[in-house]
């Protein structure tokens, strides 16, 4: 069963031991926003589908995060979130993954779940109509003397 938050309120979620973010929930409006976002359309077609998550993650998070703890600068003071903060948070390879498997995992399990919860209207699968006429005879094939 799928259970909706009503309250479309900002969730606090740990990236790694005393690091945490929060962040706005994952809805159509941000998932198409971001998908529009310049950085993401700057991506060249020739770039591999890790370059293409990268890109993406880092303008979703750029979007997503309102607040966090457990994140400074150089010297160690806390620093708040800013979209370049923001996109070295996440090179930093365990806090993508992290971000990766607690936020944008959930999404696109969702869309996997909601995909797979009908039958096809059309192609192989048992849902799918006739499209085309039932052959009347078989043909005959030309023969080769």
């Amino acid at each position: 069963m799928l259970t909706l938050d009503l309250t479309n309120a900002p969730h606090w979620h740990d990236l790694a031991p005393g690091v945490r973010v929060q962040l706005r929930p994952l809805t159509t409006a941000l998932m198409v926003a971001t998908r529009s976002d310049p950085a993401v359309d700057a991506v060249p077609e020739a770039a591999s589908e890790e370059e293409r998550a990268v890109a993406f993650a880092k303008a979703l998070a750029r979007r997503a995060v309102l607040a966090w703890e457990g994140i400074g600068d150089a010297d160690g003071n806390p620093i708040d979130p800013s979209p370049e903060a923001i996109d070295a948070l996440l090179d930093v390879w365990p806090i993508f993954e992290a971000f990766q498997l607690t936020y944008v995992s959930k999404g696109l399990l969702l869309e996997q779940e909601k995909n797979a919860s009908a039958l096809s209207p059309n192609g192989p699968s048992a849902g799918a109509s006739d499209t085309a006429k039932p052959v009347r005879k078989l043909a005959r094939t030309a023969r080769h003397g």
